[in-house]
């Protein structure tokens, strides 16, 4: 078959799946049957790369990243709208749209609490995606939006321009599973949907985009010169026939139709896959907008509802603790089952000890209990005058309650932590660490692996990855015999590393991977390490008494000389296999931009700090020296500007050369 006619083919057939699986949720056929045709494509569009287009599927996985965003002008102004908080509120909107229209009629929507964003389209082909801004100026990130798979790249049959508006957004499932991994990976949770779909909009570099499962609802054509629409909903039906991902609205004809419509959407509200921040009510008819036209701020033609925080009584039956993946002990409250926004709510997050302090909470109480967000119920206040008599302040236990460790309150006071190296209800996270790239490198065992290994009893400590049986690890889901030889490979190979990587590996708190180089260079073995005193450790550079502390209750603990005497009779190296190459470059801070041909960016750190230099990510008047690779961006401009010296490549090489 030609090249092109294969390709074409493929480009439809994987487009209709797509359509079908991110827009229209029924999918017709496995994820594995898609990854196939997907592989195809990429290997066509290899060899002939003349043949690549903007609208292939293939360009929604994230290309270079950018050093920032060009501003772009819209069209038409992205307006925000006018916030009413009752239905009386809402009857004066529709009075004043009687005042001015014979007859309106409303098309109500859920709100959806994302990024606005404006998606350009000329000739069918998608050239242009921007974010709102101030409503007139906002951000070029169409690279981002390109990976957003419910984002037609091409329409059939759109002459023109054509902008329409829409809210990003991250599912509620994805923020979770997002969050899960990010815990797991020991890295700071995002904080809610929408911060978390305005961040990832927002990334410089479009493959992180890519990974964050994004998606989008559609609710407006902001501009078209290729035809016109009578009413909103006509332009919607439309917009869907063309294959976007429009917002679900109904029609209202007063204004008690369109409250009862709102009370719906908020008590379904936990039904929908995103956020909603309330509801839209909006005149349907275009014509009747043009004539009711804006003001400085707002159209007057809709109004956004927003709903109140339902609050109710309630008592508190208990209080549990939950132990997180990061070792964190997280109180809940079981209260008494309440109806709030749509859902029964039988437990409450307490945060932590300072929240059940400062609110006086205990077993007993009779409480106000609200969704935070819409999302998570929490306490509001303590009704005290129906305190029943004989309850008592309540403070989190001084041990796990999951492995009986100590635990500690961390340096900022807020959370307290199970101090267990070997803590059950820790163990995913600390598994996915000893195994990440800067630990011991152990390719092959990501989350989903380490997952997967634990739900089948074959890992209950770091230890127990070296025993493990290839046969047995083949025999598990999505692994095979060769994806098991290649793990097990990458296991025993990593008995051979640093020591350096095994402290870092042990998740210690304040003992990152730069305190692991210092350690293991100072003390050159686990048992010097084991023998030495908070004095010692203190006077390393660099390892504070906090760290100190850390340190030697870890190492210490049963647990932790448990882990310890386990990877050694697993024959992991507990020894420090280099040392410094000396202090040539003592005293200096380096910036690394751009792309090196001979090292990448972190083993070029490595050897500067090999050397007894520092590495920065920002240029400022303290640095030193800028290595400027290919493709080296805005920080090459500024230390141009602040007069820093620059190496390129041939430059810093010979710089390491003469100090090594």
């Amino acid at each position: 078959m030609d090249p092109r006619e294969e390709i074409d083919g493929l480009r439809r057939t994987l487009n209709e799946h797509n359509y079908r699986y991110y827009v229209l949720d029924a999918p017709t056929i496995p994820d594995y049957e898609y990854d196939r045709l997907l592989r195809r494509l990429e290997e066509l569009e290899g060899e002939h790369p003349e043949l690549v287009t903007p609208d292939s599927p293939t360009q929604r996985v994230g290309g270079q990243a950018v050093e920032g965003f060009a501003q772009v002008e819209h069209r038409v102004p992205l307006e925000s709208l006018q916030d009413v908080f009752s239905v009386g509120e809402l009857d004066e909107f529709d009075q004043r749209m009687r005042e001015s229209l014979k007859r309106p009629a409303y098309l109500v929507e859920p709100k959806v609490d994302g990024l606005s964003i404006a998606l350009e389209y000329r000739d069918g082909a998608f050239v242009r995606g921007a974010t709102r801004g101030d409503g007139r100026i906002g951000e070029d990130v169409t690279e981002n939006l390109r990976t957003i798979r419910s984002i037609p790249l091409s329409l059939e049959g759109v002459p023109g321009t054509l902008i329409v508006r829409g809210e990003v957004f991250m599912p509620k499932a994805a923020f979770q599973a997002i969050n899960e991994e990010r815990e797991l990976r020991g890295q700071p949770l995002m904080a809610n949907p929408r911060n978390a779909a305005a961040g990832s909009i927002r990334q410089l570099d479009p493959r992180v985009a890519a990974s964050r499962r994004l998606d989008i609802q559609i609710f407006n054509i902001q501009y078209w010169d290729g035809g016109r629409f009578d009413t909103d909903s006509a332009a919607l039906d439309w917009l869907r026939e063309h294959r976007f991902k429009v917002i679900d609205y109904r029609l209202a004809d007063t204004s008690e139709q369109a409250a009862a419509l709102i009370a719906d959407i908020g008590e379904h509200r936990e039904d929908y896959p995103f956020d909603i921040d309330g509801a839209v009510v909006k005149v349907n008819n275009l014509t009747d907008r043009e004539q009711l036209g804006s003001t400085a701020k707002f159209p007057r033609w809709a109004v956004a509802y927003k709903y109140p925080p339902e609050q109710k009584e309630s008592v508190v039956e208990d209080i549990v603790v939950q132990v997180g993946r990061t070792g964190v002990l997280t109180p809940k409250a079981i209260v008494k089952p309440v109806r709030l926004a749509g859902t029964t709510v039988t437990n409450a997050t307490l945060h932590n000890q300072d929240f059940i302090t400062e609110k006086d909470i205990r077993v007993g109480d009779t409480v106000v209990v609200q969704k935070a967000g819409e999302i998570i119920p929490e306490i509001v206040s303590v009704v005290k005058e129906k305190r029943p008599e004989g309850t008592v302040p309540y403070h989190l236990p001084d041990t796990c309650p999951v492995c009986g460790a100590p635990v500690v309150r961390d340096e900022d006071g807020a959370h307290i932590r199970c101090t267990g190296a070997e803590c059950p209800a820790q163990l995913l996270r600390n598994l996915t660490h000893f195994a990440s790239r800067d630990a011991m490198d152990i390719e092959g065992l990501g989350p989903a692996v380490v997952e997967a290994l634990v739900n089948a009893g074959m890992v209950k400590t770091p230890a127990d990855l070296y025993r493990l049986d290839e046969k047995q690890v083949a025999a598990l889901d999505r692994m095979g015999k060769r994806s098991a030889e290649k793990l097990l490979a990458a296991i025993r190979k990593s008995k051979e590393n640093d020591l350096s990587r095994l402290l870092y590996a042990f998740g210690i708190r304040q003992v990152g991977e730069k305190a692991g180089k210092i350690l293991a260079a100072r003390f050159g073995s686990m048992d010097e390490l084991l023998r030495a005193s908070r004095e010692e450790l203190t006077a390393v550079p660099d390892i504070g008494e906090i760290t100190a502390d850390s340190i030697l209750t870890w190492l210490h603990s049963p647990q932790g000389r448990h882990l310890v005497d386990s990877l050694r009779e697993a024959g992991v190296n507990m020894e420090s296999l280099s040392a410094p190459a000396g202090d040539a470059l003592a005293g200096q801070t380096f910036v690394l931009t751009g792309e090196l041909s001979s090292m990448t960016r972190k083993e070029a750190g490595e050897r500067i700090e090999a050397l007894g230099g520092k590495v920065s990510s920002a240029v400022s008047k303290k640095t030193s020296c800028v290595v400027a690779g290919e493709a080296a961006g805005s920080k090459l401009r500024k230390a141009q500007e602040l007069g820093i010296p620059v190496l390129d490549e041939a430059g810093f090489l010979a710089l390491l050369q003469k100090s090594e």
